[in-house]
């Protein structure tokens, strides 16, 4: 049975619990939506299907290439459908010697981007990213679908409210949407909607909106064995927010939080993120925009000024022609401008220039543009390479909380997957063992030069100094280990690299190959010798036949 607290008053009154954080919070939100996003947020679910107002803030569309520039660098950088932007492997497993578990996890990476190609998230991670390069924050909701696996829903901002639980993770979402009479009707039963969802039915009245509101919270009812929805580890309820009827629209329950949340610093026990992007670029967008408004003004005063002149020349009209004139008054007094400016056109577009690059670059497109802005010849890979990994430095922060986001994602691919039985197989060595991803995308990638790159400079350092100084010096390479390091770190599928037993079999049947050959060639060696010294006589040539060397 449903926990008799939950009931619509109980859960009106949880939203104006999470009102409060969200409040503190909404008028960043409406700012930050003003020069960046203006029309992807839902601060009224009102609004819905209603005609935007038009923004006036923006003068100057930087800030939105801006945006867009660190939405598609993120993109091809970090989940780019074309690359394996992750790898599947076992946690506290050490799958250096076992080709099995590494084919095993192979195959499930492979199901993995076969899902995610198949659903929406591509077509939605875009957008995704630019809520979080904005306001901090970004929750995708994700929905069970029965061709694709896994269909995924944006929500906009401003129309969730959030809870975290003591380990600071997200566990409550409460979301205030429109939805039409048809889509209420169709998704939850006559029996289910309100009287006035059905009039509006009868009355052909399809599109009409109803306010709607969905709960997820831990649920106090859980129940781990139980089979009932409404039992699990979330519950999960739709009502409508105005009908005065205490039923609701639909009350089930999740085994895993079906929201993903991308969230990029938060300051000590706060609910909502403090600091992005978009909040650190506020200040220069807003200089930008009235330095704009500025500059605006002293060109229009200089190639349209306002006239001043006699009061007998009122009613004279002024010709926009080359050839134009007007006539002086009696004391040979025309038309002169009212203001006599000069202003430094060209000094105001000097700041204005720089308070451009640094919106840019505090939303990293320079980063993202890495290789074109440092295509001049002057610079040598060398200074290419350092310049890459100090921006990293800069971006590996928010990076990291995009990886936690998509590792959430992955987990509930994974269980999804796990209740449809069709995962691969695994291997006897790992079964009761957890997952683990690691993140292996261009950006990911990027990060791990550096230990790429120190491991090429040591194993050169080690091979320059055993021919320098002493061979055996090249024993001290463990060159399995390195090969195996080096192609995990590159990212280099497993089929393309020889398991180390195998190696080490091929090895050991050479080196008996080669001791058999050794062998052989000193038995030639003493045949020759008899044959020098005893001639070809029968008793050689036997000798020889019966060693096989003749």
């Amino acid at each position: 049975m449903l926990n008799s607290k939950y009931s619509k008053k109980y859960f009106n009154a949880r939203r104006e619990e999470l009102d409060i954080a969200y409040n503190s919070i909404k008028q960043d939100w409406q700012e930050l939506a003003d020069y960046f996003l203006p029309r992807s947020v839902r601060f009224l679910a009102r609004c819905v299907n209603k005609q935007p107002a038009k923004n006036k803030k923006i003068k100057d569309s930087t800030p939105l290439l801006a945006v867009r520039n660190f939405s598609s660098g993120m993109m091809s950088g970090a989940t780019s459908p074309a690359t394996n932007w992750f790898k599947v492997k076992v946690r506290n497993y050490g799958q250096e010697g076992s080709y099995e578990v590494k084919t095993w996890c192979n195959s499930v990476e492979n199901l993995f981007r076969d899902i995610f190609n198949s659903s929406n998230l591509y077509r939605i991670l875009p957008s995704v990213y630019k809520q979080i390069g904005v306001f901090g924050i970004s929750v995708l909701a994700m929905i069970n679908d029965e061709v694709s696996i896994l269909r995924c829903q944006l929500l906009p901002i401003g129309s969730y409210r959030i809870a975290k639980n003591h380990k600071g993770e997200v566990d409550t979402i409460c979301r205030v949407y429109m939805e039409t009479a048809k889509n209420l009707y169709d998704k939850f039963g006559e029996e289910n909607v309100s009287k006035e969802v059905l009039k509006a039915i009868e009355s052909n009245r399809y599109e009409e909106l109803f306010e709607v509101v969905h709960f997820v919270e831990p649920n106090k009812d859980f129940m781990p064995d139980s089979i009932w929805a409404e039992n699990k580890k979330f519950i999960s309820v739709y009502y409508e927010y105005a009908s005065s009827e205490e039923k609701f629209l639909s009350r089930g329950g999740f085994d895993k939080f079906p929201y993903a949340v991308f969230e990029s610093e938060v300051n000590g026990e706060d609910v909502y993120p403090c600091e992005c992007p978009g909040v650190n670029a506020l200040p220069d967008v807003k200089q930008l925009m009235s330095m704009i408004i500025d500059e605006g003004k002293a060109v229009k005063k200089m190639i349209s000024p306002t006239y001043k002149g006699p009061a007998s020349l009122k009613n004279k009209k002024m010709i926009d022609a080359p050839a134009a004139f007007i006539e002086e008054d009696e004391n040979g007094r025309g038309l002169s401008p009212i203001y006599e400016v000069n202003p430094r056109v060209l000094e105001v577009d000097s700041i204005i220039e720089k308070l451009k690059q640094s919106i840019k670059e505090i939303f990293y497109n320079d980063l993202f543009a890495m290789i074109l802005n440092t295509a001049e010849r002057s610079r040598t890979a060398t200074e290419v390479n350092e310049l890459k990994e100090e921006k990293m430095v800069l971006l590996s922060p928010l990076l990291q909380q995009i990886h936690n986001g998509l590792n959430y994602v992955i987990d509930w691919v994974f269980d999804e997957c796990v209740k449809l039985n069709i995962l691969p197989e695994p291997p006897v060595e790992i079964m009761g063992s957890n997952m683990d991803i690691e993140f292996v995308s261009t950006l990911a990638q990027a990060q791990k030069a550096v230990k790429i790159s120190a491991m090429e400079r040591f194993t050169t350092f080690t091979i320059n100094l055993a021919q320098a100084l002493d061979p055996s010096l090249r024993n001290k390479l463990n060159a399995n280990k390195i090969v195996d390091d080096y192609a995990d770190f590159a990212n280099i599928s497993p089929e393309q690299v020889i398991p180390t037993q195998e190696v080490e079999k091929k090895k050991r049947a050479e080196e008996e190959t080669q001791s058999q050959q050794t062998m052989l060639n000193q038995v030639k060696e003493g045949s020759e010798i008899i044959k020098n010294i005893a001639g070809t006589d029968s008793y050689g040539n036997d000798l020889m036949a019966r060693l096989g060397l003749i």
